[in-house]
């Protein structure tokens, strides 16, 4: 098996997350969390891409070397692209947007599956369900207990 079967035997869970921020221009205090999560292991950013919606709808993608302020930060992530993303994913982050924000799209791997993953597949196992429960969710099932 080639180099590349390995890592491909290897790739965990792929993920993406749109966030937004109102104003059009976050502050930056996460972007040194999403580098450690990077840094660790725990992740790996497949693709990234930074959008803004104006205030008629109109949604323009932001290059990462146009970045001022403390968002100057993600130039560390300048390259990222896997492909994964096209300008029909663009488009539909686009449209869940609010008007007068701005938002990054971001594709990533659970690097911290991917040997659990890689040995479920050898084992002849399959992923049949996967969900993500709200943090809101959660919160409010830890307040009935509480009552």
């Amino acid at each position: 098996m080639g180099s590349a079967e390995n890592e491909l035997d290897e790739l965990g869970p792929i993920d993406f997350i749109l966030v937004e921020w109102p104003d059009r221009q976050p502050n930056g205090e996460a972007i040194p969390h999403l580098v450690d999560l990077v840094d660790s292991g725990i992740i790996r950013i497949l693709d990234i891409a930074l959008l803004t919606k104006d205030e008629d709808g109109v949604v323009a993608a932001v290059e990462i070397e146009d970045l001022g302020g403390a968002a100057e930060q993600l130039r560390v992530f300048d390259g990222a692209s896997s492909g994964l993303l096209d300008d029909e994913d663009l488009g539909e982050a686009g449209s869940a947007l609010e008007p007068g924000t701005s938002a990054a799209l971001l594709v990533y791997e659970n690097s911290w599956a991917g040997p659990f993953a890689a040995a479920v597949r050898r084992s002849g196992g399959q992923l049949v369900a996967s969900g993500r429960i709200p943090v809101q969710a959660v919160i409010g099932a830890l307040d009935a207990l509480e009552d």
